[in-house]
């Protein structure tokens, strides 16, 4: 078992099995002294308010995936961040990647008697493992407990004041603002204009309006569309 583990092919997948036990031991001491390394990630981390598929979008006239906010938004969602505490993710992510690929290269070696190259053996762990966070990500949410009186969907933030926080927002460019629900919770979401002839600069007050997957429609404070509203 000894020499298994100490295979140089088995390098990564025994690193990433190391680290998970690191962080859980972290975890735990920091928690007994009446802090939380998860808490401290957490904070820092905005919140991703968007209920939304994983939709990778691929300019038709290059092979580089969009790396747009909203895109990026939308993949941090797929991976449950948001939803699931981060660290815990982590954790899940590195306990799949380095059973799977111990399991990987015992039943390789069981038929072969000799290991997978690790640049073949750590893709496919790597491969199978990311679906495996987003799955089990989603188990942990649905069971986890929650402050149900801090809980909002998207729908919420609907007619709410955002104020634009980076950047300038223009149709099909969203930039980051923040929002505040009726827990007086700050939120910070995607925003873009509605009408192609409005844009967005930094401190500006915005009104949601709508929402589309993870990128919410606004119009200004100032516009002469509240009327109608």
């Amino acid at each position: 078992m000894l020499d298994f583990l100490e295979a140089p092919q088995n390098l990564y997948f025994v690193l990433s099995i190391a680290v998970m036990l690191l962080i859980v031991l972290l975890e735990v001491i920091s928690v007994s002294l009446g802090g939380g390394i998860s808490e401290a990630i957490d904070s820092v981390i905005p919140e991703i308010d968007a209920d939304v598929d994983f939709d990778m979008d691929v300019d038709t006239d290059s092979a580089v995936p969009d790396a747009s906010p909203a895109t990026i938004a939308k993949v941090l969602s797929w991976f449950r961040i948001g939803e699931v505490p981060i660290l815990m993710l982590l954790i899940v992510f590195l306990t799949n990647f380095g059973l799977f690929g111990l399991i990987l290269q015992s039943i390789f070696q069981s038929i072969t008697s000799f290991f997978l190259p690790a640049l073949i053996a750590v893709p496919f762990a790597l491969f199978v493992s990311l679906p495996a966070v987003r799955v089990i990500g989603g188990l942990l949410g649905k069971y986890m407990p929650k402050d149900e009186t801090d809980a909002v969907s998207g729908k919420t933030l609907i007619g709410r004041v955002a104020t634009i926080i980076s950047g300038t927002a223009k149709p099909e460019n969203p930039v980051q603002a923040k929002v505040k629900d009726e827990h007086a919770k700050t939120h910070y979401i995607m925003v873009e204009p509605d009408t192609a002839e409005e844009s967005f600069e930094t401190h500006s007050k915005v009104v949601l309006i709508s929402q589309s997957g993870a990128v919410f429609k606004a119009i200004s404070s100032k516009s002469s569309a509240l009327n109608d509203i």
